[in-house]
């Protein structure tokens, strides 16, 4: 039973918030990753390691979306075992924006579990093959090439503004078939998702886009076209149509993942480049060290942190986890876990490949390949048509914590 008068009042002085007797007091700690926090470091050379000396695992109050608290665990072993764990863990009800309009179907099919989650992966993964994000090559080039041209002879950018953000947004917007012309406006959602505090304002953001993506899936429903909305609505599930609900729930899921994700990678890696002039050459003067170099940063930089809930009592990390229990799993801290990788702030081609950042188990990102693709084409593509950068003089980089790790700018000059 919660102790009541075992409480913690947040940093932020929201109501108190009762520790559960089973959570061991010394465990009790601050998130410093929380929704709604910023710094101008970077939070991968300072907040990060900070926590891994100072702790494997720690209880945060309000750790989850700000609002509930949860473990926090540091090392990759122990996150890594977490994902891989359906029998202890459940995915549903990970993610607020059903609830925060009063309504209740999943984002699919992260937010499924075993055997439903199968059926509704498998709906998206035929469209999600080695073939067909081949197929998508020359449009993602075109894309990329297209963003580029627009600033590359101004002798600087903002690479998220002007890039990182614009061109994974066009990507999902041909596969979605809808017009180029809304890239601001999905840009603008998607920020307001993933990086606000303000949940009556990710409640108001959360309504315009079901609004506008059911919109378009109607439509589609009855004049379907070669687009991935309508591959969705008219895909079946168990022998039967997908509902409107689980229908939608597949296509938000894509909207987000599909954005959100690269967008933050293409900036991570893009400032690495910027601060690591010796690695942009090599990149440079071998394009075939791309890919590799890809993934390194992809496990440096890794952005995301996702929940799980425990339904069944379990140890993990050497303490005891009861039902009900909310858990974080940052591939943030998994993926710089100097255990795990040492030196985790240093970046090398030779290092064995296997990260976290598009998670593991069976809730492995489903459009990896894609993602893949795109990050290696925007590399390619920058350092072919602009010289070598670096960061502007005057950068100043605010980056959002939370379960997203996004920086506001990138500001950068050659």
């Amino acid at each position: 039973m919660p102790n009541e008068e075992n409480s913690v009042v947040s940093p932020d002085h929201t109501p108190p918030t009762v520790i559960p007797d089973h959570v061991p007091p010394e465990l009790v700690k601050p998130y410093p990753l929380l929704v709604g926090e910023t710094t101008y470091e970077d939070p991968f050379k300072t907040i990060i390691p900070k926590m891994h000396a100072q702790t494997p695992v720690l209880y945060g109050p309000h750790a989850w979306l700000g609002m509930e608290n949860a473990w926090v665990f540091c090392r990759e072993k122990d996150v890594r075992a977490i994902f891989m764990d359906t029998e202890h863990f459940t995915s549903e009800g990970f993610s607020p924006f059903a609830k925060l309009i009063g309504e209740n179907w999943a984002v699919l099919p992260v937010e499924a579990d075993p055997p439903m989650h199968r059926g509704f992966r498998n709906v998206l993964a035929p469209e999600l093959t080695p073939a067909k994000v081949a197929a998508l090559e020359n449009q993602m080039r075109s894309a990329a090439r297209f963003y580029i041209e627009e600033f590359k002879s101004d002798g600087g950018c903002d690479v998220m503004e002007d890039f990182a953000a614009r061109f994974p947004v066009s990507v999902f917007l041909n596969l979605f078939g809808l017009p180029l012309e809304e890239v601001d406006q999905f840009m603008a959602w998607e920020f307001d998702l993933l990086h606000s505090s303000d949940m009556t304002s990710i409640a108001g953001t959360m309504k315009a886009v079901k609004t506008r993506l059911l919109d378009e899936m109607r439509v589609r429903k009855e004049k379907p076209g070669n687009d991935l909305i309508s591959h969705i609505v008219h895909a079946e599930h168990q022998g039967r149509l997908l509902t409107e609900d689980e229908a939608f729930g597949i296509c938000f899921n894509l909207y987000l993942g599909g954005l959100d994700t690269v967008t933050t990678n293409i900036a991570w890696q893009l400032r690495h480049l910027a601060n690591d002039i010796e690695l942009q050459e090599s990149l440079r003067a071998d394009e075939s060290l791309i890919p590799v170099a890809v993934e390194e940063m992809l496990r440096a930089y890794a952005s995301v942190a996702i929940s799980r809930t425990c339904i069944k009592r379990v140890e993990v990390g050497g303490v005891t986890l009861m039902p009900g229990d909310r858990v974080m799993l940052s591939t943030s801290l998994a993926s710089n876990d100097p255990v795990a990788y040492p030196d985790p702030t240093e970046i090398k081609l030779d290092r064995a490949q296997r990260h976290l950042s598009f998670g593991t188990g069976i809730h492995n990102c489903v459009g990896v390949r894609l993602a893949r693709r795109e990050l290696v084409i925007a590399l390619e593509e920058f350092l072919r048509a602009i010289p070598t950068f670096k960061l502007a003089p005057d950068a100043k980089i605010l980056t959002h914590l939370g379960n997203v790790m996004y920086q506001e700018c990138v500001p950068i000059v050659w």
